[in-house]
């Protein structure tokens, strides 16, 4: 049975397919496999007993709630972000776009300790506020935003670069305001993108843990992310336990994740009939 209905000129299909599906094999679904068999050994009325545990469901409320928030914070910025940078030419430009990876070269616990430093109640942003930052849920979405930016604005800028400011002006030209050239113009042409990133940057935010672990205060049922809950269990050496909540919060996102790929395929086929 041909694996290709048509030929194709680049060599070495078979043997290119089947590295790829060896390592995704060994690096992804191995490793989610050995998770779910760990926590369907104690059954399924165990597992559903440990995640329906108030304080499980307590830190999946917040931890999905909260990456929600910085998702849509970030798809805000994150456009507006790209948007600057690929349309305007100023002083340290370069500096700045530079600056968009950082999130991404920096340990996770630095993170988390620099922002504590400087929003904790006697930090330097921290003593401004008449309310408490550090060590509350806000603390926790100032972070998770921190370290998830860098996944819209790269996947927005690309398109940008693409989409000549031609469109825009032309659009200008026949009266549409600058809401009109975005909703119109824009907008279609970085929905896919935006979607992608949005994705991305939602599964990084529920699995975030070193940068929110010490913004985060930890407090069960006010500011406790469920990765900690999964540590926690670890620490007590109950491995099942922590297998049945991590293969919990594994079903939630991968649902996610569907609904937002489905979404974008959605468009993309719809876009393609357009065209």
């Amino acid at each position: 049975m041909r694996l290709l209905k048509t030929p194709t000129v680049l060599p070495g299909f078979n043997i290119s397919l089947g590295i790829t599906v060896l390592c995704l094999s060994l690096l992804v679904v191995l490793p989610f496999a050995m998770m779910a068999v760990s926590a369907a050994q104690a059954g399924f009325a165990a597992w559903l007993d440990t995640v329906s545990e108030p304080r499980v469901l307590s830190a999946v409320w917040l931890t999905l709630k909260m990456s929600l928030l910085a998702t849509l914070a970030n798809v805000v910025f994150g456009t507006l972000t790209a948007w600057v940078l690929v349309r305007y030419e100023f002083p340290g430009r370069a500096l700045a776009n530079a600056l968009v990876d950082l999130p991404f070269a920096l340990p996770t616990a630095v993170t988390g300790i620099a922002l504590a430093t400087v929003y904790a109640p006697g930090g330097w942003l921290g003593r401004l506020f008449p309310f408490k930052i550090a060590f509350t849920p806000l603390g926790i979405w100032i972070a998770l935003v921190f370290v998830s930016l860098p996944f819209v604005v790269r996947a927005v800028q690309p398109v940008l670069e693409e989409l000549s400011g031609e469109y825009e002006e032309a659009a200008a030209t026949l009266g549409a305001n600058r809401f009109t050239v975005f909703r119109r113009v824009l907008l279609p042409e970085m929905l896919p993108a935006l979607l992608m990133g949005a994705g991305m940057m939602f599964a990084r935010a529920t699995g975030e843990y070193g940068s929110v672990i010490f913004i985060a205060g930890n407090v069960p049922k006010v500011s406790e992310i469920l990765p900690l809950i999964i540590i926690g269990k670890l620490e007590q050496y109950d491995v099942q336990g922590a297998s049945a909540v991590a293969l919990f919060m594994l079903l939630i996102s991968f649902a996610i994740l569907m609904a937002l790929n489905i979404g974008q395929w959605a468009l993309g086929r719809r876009a393609g009939a357009k065209a």
